[in-house]
Formats: structure tokens, sequence, C-alpha cells
């Protein structure tokens, strides 16, 4: 594990296992790169494997600014700098997909071989155009229920999300480790980051991507309709869809095997 700094100083927090083609994992919303670990051994026998803790998420500095997407996609930028990675694959999970989605919009994509987009809509809240919203955060007055249930009680949050994003259960140890990575992100960082995400809109960008894209989508998320992450897949030019079927949001915990031999494959063969 080691440390990079980001452009204004803030230490972000990365580990990486095995060699190869670089891969850079990127969680979600509260979490950190600990949610990877059950997929870690197997991704690490083909590739490079690096997950980043964001700013503010686990492991990582949480300075009192830098809680918006395009902040987030300058530490990505200033990681892939600092490790001198060559022709790495991205992946993102749910709040990761924005943030590679900025930064592709930001730096472009010459310097990726392709990028995994796993299980986030391109708009969370509801439109006249768009019904397939976030659950819970579909408009201005449910965010600010939320930001109220993380601000008087960001454990039991914790614990209503970690039992949402799985249809499994994870071991006990898993609970332990996953509820006290959770603990580490702050009340005012997890409402600031949703604030600046959740109102996002990225349906007019994907169908300018031109790099290889392998999207994952769970037909059993709690958090989407799959029909959200879906139709990532069916706007990015060439993308390849891939579906599981007994997932909830974090589908690389409820099909590990299936998640591991689909992005390993794509690592490996980008282009197919």
């Amino acid at each position: 594990m080691g440390y990079v700094r980001a452009s204004d100083g803030t230490r972000l927090h990365y580990e990486e296992s095995g060699s190869g083609p670089p891969l850079v994992m990127i969680h979600g919303w509260t979490f950190s790169g600990r949610f990877f670990d059950r997929n870690i051994p197997t991704l690490s026998e083909h590739a490079r494997v690096i997950t980043l803790d964001l700013r503010g998420h686990g492991d990582s500095d949480k300075p009192g600014h830098g809680y918006r997407i395009a902040r987030l996609a300058k530490d990505l930028h200033d990681l892939l700098t600092a490790l001198q990675l060559e022709r790495p694959t991205v992946l993102g999970w749910s709040l990761g997909c924005p943030v590679i989605w900025s930064y592709l919009e930001l730096f472009g994509t010459d310097r990726l071989a392709g990028a995994v987009f796993v299980e986030q809509t391109p708009r969370q809240y509801y439109a006249v155009d768009w019904k397939y919203a976030h659950n819970a955060c579909f408009d201005d007055a449910a965010l600010a229920t939320l930001q109220a249930q993380v601000s008087a009680d960001p454990a039991g949050q914790d614990r209503q999300q970690l039992a949402t994003i799985m249809l499994t259960e994870p071991t006990a140890e898993e609970r332990v480790t996953f509820l006290g990575e959770m603990a580490k992100c702050p009340p005012p960082v997890r409402n600031a980051v949703m604030a600046d995400h959740t109102r996002a809109d990225w349906r007019d960008l994907l169908p300018t991507l031109d790099l290889p894209t392998l999207v994952l989508v769970a037909r059993q998320d709690k958090v989407f309709d799959w029909r959200g992450p879906a139709w990532v897949g069916e706007h990015v030019p060439h993308a390849r869809t891939v579906f599981f079927d007994n997932s909830s949001h974090a589908l690389f915990l409820d099909e590990p095997e299936r998640f591991d031999q689909v992005v390993a494959d794509f690592v490996a063969h980008p282009r197919g």
C-alpha cells in the first residue's frame, strides 16, 4: 500500500497487487478500496491491480474541500501520473463511474486502454425524459432527507446501505471490515459528495466516448432500476454489456467469480 499526493497536497491512499496490465479500481460513495478484497486475489493473477481510496474515504486524507466529482477526477489523473501508469484500464463502481466520466471529459481517452462501468445510472434524479432514478435520492427533497439521516445517524445509514447493496450476506469478518471502512467517511464529506454527484446528468457525454468499454449491470439492484445502468451500455459506442442476474448493486460481491472472469478477460483483450 502507499500514498500519492494530489495537486492540492491531499494524500490519496492506494493499494496494489499483482503484475501485468494495470487495472485501477474505484469504489462507490462512502466505501473504500477494501470492498474489492474478494476480487483482488483472482484479478491480480492477470493484472497489476490498484485500488484507490477517494479523498474523504478510507485511508485517504479528509481535507475540508474538494468534494466535487471534477476534483475526484483530477485526483484520479494525479494518481495515474504519480504511478506513471501506461495504458491502464479504469474500473468504476457506482460513484466511481462519474469520476471516470468526468476524467474522460476533462483529460480525454488517449491515456487509457479501456473503461469498465459497474452499476451506475447516467442521471440519478427523475426528469420528464428520465424514469430510472436512484431509489432513495431522486430529487432535491430526497437528497435533503438523505443528508439529514447521514448527519443524525451515520452508523445506521451504513448498516442500511450495506444491507441494500448485496443480495447475499457478507461474512462476519467482511461485515466488520466494510462497516469499519464506511465509518472512516465523515458525514460532511458524504453529504458534499452526494450533493454534487446526484444532480449531474452524463447522458450527453456517453455517446461521445471513444475507448473500449465494458458495462456491468445487476438485474436485481436495489439502488437503481437496472435499465438505468443498462442505458450506459446502449449509448457508449461499441460498448459490451454483461448482465448479472443474481446480483444487487455490489455485483462483484454477489457474483465474484463471474465478475473476476469478465473483468480479467476485458483487461487482457479490451478490443475483443
